[in-house]
Parts: C-alpha cells; sequence; structure tokens
C-alpha cells in the first residue's frame, strides 16, 4: 500500500477543531505541510518555503490554488461537501491531480474522494485511519468490495506502472459495468512472465476470477497472438502492462565519456529490443568506473543504483562476446555483459533461499554488448548490455517493519504498530501472532506463515521481499526488540551491501513484562530485569550465571519462557537460585495468556511456586526482597519519603 510522492502532501484544515489533528499527522510525516484558516505563519504550521507572504496570508482556497500542481495528496479535515467545492475548479485529469483524503475533525473516518487508486488516495486513508484509530471509508468499486484494484495494485508489490487504457481495464473488472463485462466463461486474463507472484493468492484477486498465465522466461509478444488484458513483464507492447524492477544495464565507457552519449546508448538499447525503461532495476559497471562523471550522473538522474564490480570477477563470467582488447585494458575481457549479468544475479549473504521463492533461475542477457560512439559535440564511447533477473529489486522502494504486535488483543496495539501493519504489503510471521492479527488484515495483504523454529528464515524471507522493493511487516508478539525478530532482523540486514538494504524501522509493542505488571499491580517501581530460560540459543550454564546475579542484586525478575515439556526442571532450578537472595515469602505472579481471552493472573510466594501451573504462555514475575502484596496487589516500593506499606 505505498504512496509514491511526486511531490509534498498538504493539510488543510477549516476550524480550530482540525489544529491538533493536523499537527499530530504532520509530526508523523503523513503531511508535510499545513494551512489554517487565520494562520499566520508558524514552526510547523506554515506554507512552506517559496510562498510569499501575500499568499500566507490568504484563503485556504488561494493557498490550496497555489501548491496543487505540485502535491502529491490533500488531506482535509471538515466537511466533504465543502472539500468539494473547494478543489472542484482545480481538478483536471485523474492522473495528474493530486490525492484527495477527508478527515472528520474528530479523525474517525479517512475517506479517498478523489485519486483512490492511481493517486494513492486509499493507501493514505488506511495510513491515516490506522494512526488516529479510526476507520478508512472506502468507497470505490475494486477496494470497498474487496477486490483487487488492476490500476494500481503493483506498486504495492514494487513495480512501476506503464502503458495501455487503464479506465477500460477497470471498467471491464468490475462487476457493474454492464455490457462491457466480460461474457460468462471468459475472465481478464494476465500474462506475467517476472515479478514477484504472490499477488495471485489473495484473496482480492481471487474475487477478480482473473485467469493468470505465467512464465519464467519473458519474451516479447507477437503481432499475430492474442494480447492479455494486462501484462506483468519488463516489454512495452499492447494492453495495459505493470513493469517489475528486473533489468540490469551493464555499461563500460570510455574515461570522460559525455552524458548525452549514454542516455542515447540506453535509450537505443532499450526501444530496440522493445524492453520497458520502468523495468529497469539499476546499473553494473567495473569498480574503476566509480568515479566516471556520465556514469554517476545516469544513474543519479534515473534513480537507478549503479553496481560496481572487480576485474576478477568480471573475468569469471562467461559472456557471449569477451574482448582481447578490453582484458588488456580493464584486466577483463567482458565490462558490459559480465556486469549485467553479475547485477543481475539473486544472491543473498546469507546463504538461504527463502521460501517466498524457491529454486531461483539463473540471469539471462536480452541485449548483448553493442557501442555507441560520440557525435557532434561529444566525446568518448560507451558499450551496453541489459540482463533480465528473475528476481526483482529495489530495495529503495522497500521497506522492512518489525512490528511488535503486543501481548495479543488488539486493544493494546500501538497505533505506530497499526499503521505498519496497514502499509505492509505482506505480513510475515509465526502463525499464532498472524492469527491474533487476522482482523486487520485486508483482501490485498499476503500473509507469510512461519514455523516456531525458523526464526532465520523468516527474518530472511522478509528482507528478500523488502529488497524486492515492497513494504513489509516482520511480526513478534510483545515487543519485536525484546526476544523478538528485530536483532535477527538487523543482523541479517547488516550483511547486505550498503546499496541493497531496504529502509527498516523498529516499531514498539506492549511487552508481557509490562502487561503483567499493569495486571497485578505496580511491581516495577524499582530496578528489574528479565531472563529467558530458554536455553534452545543460549547455554544453560550462562543461564545460572545470569540468575545469580540478578539473586545477587535483589532485582526484580521477570521469567520468560519458563517451562516446557521438553524442559520441565528449569523453572525450579531458578526458584532455587533466586532463594539465594531473597526469602521464601517474596510474591511471584503467574501471568498467563496476557491480553486473550484466556488471561489468567495468579499471585504466589517464592517458596511454595506452584510449577507445574506453568507453561509457555506464562510469564514469572519475581519481586525482590522488598516487593510486598497490598490488599491483592504486588507493589515494589521506590522509597519515597513518607511512603510506607504494611
Amino acid at each position: 500500500m505505498s504512496l509514491e510522492r511526486k511531490g509534498p502532501v498538504l493539510g488543510l484544515g477549516f476550524s480550530e477543531a482540525a489544529r491538533a489533528l493536523l499537527a499530530q499527522l504532520q509530526q508523523a510525516g503523513l503531511v508535510d505541510r499545513v494551512r489554517l484558516p487565520g494562520t499566520a505563519s508558524r514552526p510547523g504550521l506554515e506554507p512552506g518555503a517559496g510562498v510569499s507572504a501575500a499568499d500566507d496570508a490568504s484563503d485556504p482556497a488561494s493557498w490550496l490554488r497555489h501548491h496543487w500542481d505540485g502535491a502529491s495528496a490533500v488531506v482535509a479535515v471538515g466537511a466533504c461537501g465543502l472539500v468539494i467545492r473547494l478543489v472542484a475548479p482545480l481538478l483536471q485529469d485523474k492522473s495528474s491531480d493530486p490525492a484527495v483524503v477527508v478527515l472528520d475533525p474528530q479523525g474517525r473516518f479517512a475517506i479517498p474522494l478523489l485519486g483512490g487508486h492511481a493517486g494513492g488516495g486509499e493507501a493514505l486513508s488506511h495510513r491515516l485511519a490506522a494512526l488516529l484509530g479510526g476507520q478508512a471509508v472506502v468507497t470505490g468499486a475494486s477496494s470497498g468490495q474487496g477486490r483487487l484494484a488492476l490500476d494500481s495494485f503493483g506498486t504495492a508489490w514494487g513495480w512501476r506502472r506503464g502503458s495501455g487504457d487503464w479506465t477500460r481495464l477497470m471498467q471491464r473488472a468490475s462487476p457493474t459495468a454492464g455490457n462491457l463485462l466480460p461474457s460468462p466463461g471468459s475472465p481478464l486474463l494476465v500474462q506475467q512472465d517476472c515479478g514477484e507472484t504472490g499477488w495471485t493468492a489473495l484473496e482480492a484477486s481471487q474475487a477478480l476470477g482473473l485467469q493468470v498465465q505465467g512464465s519464467q522466461t519473458p519474451r516479447q509478444q507477437t503481432t499475430a497472438e492474442p494480447s492479455a488484458d494486462l501484462w506483468i513483464t519488463a516489454y512495452q507492447g499492447r494492453g495495459c502492462r505493470w513493469h517489475p524492477p528486473t533489468l540490469w544495464l551493464g555499461i563500460g565507457c570510455e574515461r570522460n565519456t559525455s552524458s548525452s552519449l549514454l542516455e542515447r546508448l540506453v535509450a537505443r538499447g532499450l526501444s530496440n529490443t522493445g524492453l520497458a525503461r520502468e523495468a529497469v532495476a539499476g546499473l553494473g559497471s567495473i569498480d574503476r568506473k566509480g568515479d566516471e562523471p556520465a556514469l554517476l550522473e545516469l544513474a543519479k538522474r534515473h534513480g537507478w543504483p549503479l553496481r560496481l564490480f572487480e576485474a576478477n570477477a568480471l573475468d569469471a563470467m562467461a559472456v557471449p562476446n569477451p574482448s582481447q582488447v578490453v582484458a588488456g585494458e580493464m584486466g577483463t575481457a567482458s565490462v558490459a555483459e559480465a556486469s549485467a549479468l553479475l547485477a543481475a544475479e539473486a544472491i543473498t549473504p546469507w546463504g538461504i533461499t527463502s521460501s517466498a521463492h524457491g529454486t531461483v533461475p539463473s540471469p539471462r542477457l536480452l541485449l548483448p554488448k553493442t557501442i555507441e560512439k560520440a557525435g557532434p559535440g561529444e566525446s568518448g564511447a560507451a558499450t551496453l548490455a541489459i540482463a533480465f533477473s528473475p528476481r526483482q529489486s529495489a530495495p529503495a522502494r522497500g521497506r522492512l517493519d518489525l512490528v511488535g504486535s503486543g501481548p495479543g488483543s488488539l486493544d493494546l496495539l500501538t497505533p505506530d504498530a497499526r499503521r505498519a501493519l496497514a502499509e505492509a504489503t505482506i505480513w510475515v510471521g509465526y502463525g499464532l501472532y498472524l492469527d491474533l492479527l487476522e482482523p486487520l488484515r485486508r483482501p490485498d495483504q499476503q500473509r507469510i506463515d512461519g514455523k516456531l523454529t525458523e526464526e532465520r528464515q523468516r527474518c530472511a524471507t522478509a528482507l528478500e521481499l523488502a529488497g524486492a522493493g515492497l513494504p513489509i511487516a516482520l511480526i513478534s508478539s510483545g515487543d519485536s526488540g525484546i526476544y523478538g525478530m528485530a536483532g535477527l532482523a538487523l543482523e541479517l540486514w547488516g550483511q547486505l551491501p550498503s546499496d541493497q538494504r531496504p529502509a527498516f524501522a523498529v516499531h514498539p509493542g506492549i511487552s508481557a513484562l509490562q502487561l503483567a505488571a499493569a495486571r497485578c499491580g505496580a511491581p516495577l517501581m524499582h530496578d528489574f530485569c528479565t531472563i529467558s530460560l530458554s536455553d534452545r540459543l543460549t547455554p544453560w550454564a550462562v543461564i545460572e550465571r545470569r540468575l545469580e546475579a540478578a539473586a545477587a542484586g535483589d532485582f526484580v525478575v521477570a521469567l520468560y519462557n519458563p517451562r516446557s515439556r521438553g524442559r520441565d526442571w528449569q523453572l525450579d532450578r531458578a526458584r532455587e537460585l533466586l532463594l539465594q537472595g531473597r526469602p521464601k515469602t517474596t510474591p511471584v505472579a503467574l501471568a498467563r495468556q496476557l491480553g486473550r481471552a484466556e488471561e489468567a493472573v495468579t499471585l504466589h510466594t517464592l517458596g511454595d511456586l506452584p510449577v507445574e501451573q506453568v507453561d509457555m504462555l506464562t510469564l514469572v514475575l519475581v519481586g525482590n526482597s522488598s516487593t510486598v502484596v497490598c490488599d491483592g496487589r504486588m507493589v515494589t516500593p521506590r522509597g519515597y519519603p513518607g511512603a510506607e506499606l504494611s
């Protein structure tokens, strides 16, 4: 559900009630420029640089007119009728107009008024609703009925939209389109030969009844064959087209080659092969060209990453057109072809082939080396080769969000976590945790269930998908940074080359420790620690040392993973060690199934702890030597003067 911004998102309010709401959206990064009626410029509530004083003091309609053409979206807080009258004179074409989303002043409803699909209005509405704890009121024929919006869904899968009559495609996909609807037995035909394929299993895709044909070999459509309604391909042609980032341009050039020469070389190479510029994932070349001005300018202008390779790595590649002249000068017989193929290889540094992809075929050349020489007023010469990668790559478009889902109840899910879930194309996590969040998942979002002991595989899958250009939510229970997936995911993320790392963010959740403490009173008012009793990843000898240190330091202790069928003695041993530093009367809380319907919290003492009642769904909270129970509530005194407990 990504919203590709061509410019700022504008926030517009019509009453004082909108002030706090727009300030919250701006603080969250969902709104860039905010305008309230009657306001002078002030930090955080100003039109922005380059706006005249007269415009700053003008009415909201004039301010909106000034910013309209450069905006990605408008978030207006007020009545729908008022907003309609305000934007109506500014509307030109839905392909270029910004999306318009209306919020009520209490933030309860987010309504995509204009630009719901291609403009990203529906995606923005879901983000706003998740942050504010409200509801996205989606009325479009596709998303409102749980069906995939074919004219916009590819953005969430890391693709660029190409040519085609998208209006007619959406009419054909609509059950309300009358005689435009395909006849019975004639579903919309989708031809996919590259890019991620998980979208086909979505509930929103199934609702369309599409006929999807696919292959792992991209090919150019011939004029004789019938055209599909929708193509997901690297090639240009008839029909509506989404272009996954699967093409790598290998470039070799003489020193100080002109920028215009490289642009012409790329344009001709793509045109002659029928390949789409939107499908280009990046550039490849030899490391000696890492400071070549024209090459750097080409990469920057188009937003293409540049992958550089050493001569020995390039020389090891089998290519159709090696050159001994190039070998003598560069130490490799090929730069363009070899760098295109190397850049297109889908290799993960941790050596795992994720379950999301299975076995990945080798890349192949779609355009062998071609040469372009200098024209009038130009200098240098360059070579170009184009390789196809069987795995799409767009880490700059992707994002990996580590989401802490809390103990289980949706009421305890933080707004930050809700927003990350709303924005994600795919949720990755252990099945039980995904089940608890299932009421929040939309039909256009995929879930990938992992097994309990395959954490590394889950992280690798999530990272590979984020590197392909998708927004991914990797979900842990509680807080992702407390015995969750954040640490392992960050370790693997750090092993990637810097230019192949997607954005990475950790979204905190309410941990079992926090909820257990809240349920039983105030036991964490002084220093505390957490210790996991699972020796699957940590040797038991290390765990014992930590227990002894916690006992000696008189910490309040939260014990995670306390007891399972295969580990039924560790909790009793932990109790013995903790008794070395505190009395048998020390209060202990057993908190089981926190935040869920089966939740149960009971108070005991360390000396009489019912170990047999404890399982892996239980958190054990052990007080320190000063912790007491006061009228059924567990409390650890902080030591405030004059405060005494009996």
